[in-house]
């Protein structure tokens, strides 16, 4: 199939390409360590403990949901970082801890379905769709993505939770 395809010139791919993303994206990087360096991963650490002292279902429920919460404004690469180094910083052990890595990556891979801006996929395909005239609007996405994507997201968090509460 590709076959029978057009060949794209290099030239054009580079000069129709979303540079703004790719900006976007790698600027994200520099933010998290900026969140850093001002605290933020020791305030999350410090939320992150005091959900480990309600054991793991408290811990997988509000590290993933956080995660997510944080991936849908964020974007979800820089978030998984952000949750990590918060997660590395925390006083957490043992199934716990375990729980809140598996929900992080959880809540990063599920959250960005609900904004726009989660997702440096979910960015570009819109840029591709508005190039061919078909125009998604934020609020549409986000009501369709929250629809979806919340019941997902606790069902998923919820079987870590038992399969690691076991």
């Amino acid at each position: 199939m590709a076959g029978r395809g057009r060949v794209i010139s290099t030239r054009r791919v580079l000069r129709e390409a979303p540079w703004q993303i790719v900006v976007f994206s790698l600027g994200m990087y520099l933010v998290v360590y900026g969140l850093k360096n001002a605290g933020l991963t020791d305030l999350l650490a410090q939320l992150l403990n005091r959900l480990a002292e309600h054991g793991v279902w408290a811990a997988a429920l509000g590290t993933g949901l956080l995660s997510a919460a944080l991936s849908s404004v964020m974007n979800n690469m820089p978030s998984v970082l952000l949750g990590a180094l918060s997660i590395q910083a925390s006083d957490t052990a043992g199934a716990v801890r375990e729980a809140m890595i598996y929900a992080n990556v959880i809540g990063c891979d599920l959250g960005p379905k609900i904004t726009p801006i989660g997702s440096l996929a979910t960015l570009l395909w819109l840029h591709v769709l508005a190039r061919k005239g078909m125009r998604i609007t934020w609020g549409y996405y986000f009501r369709v993505g929250a629809l979806l994507t919340l019941p997902v997201l606790l069902a998923t968090l919820s079987a870590l939770a038992l399969r690691l509460a076991i």
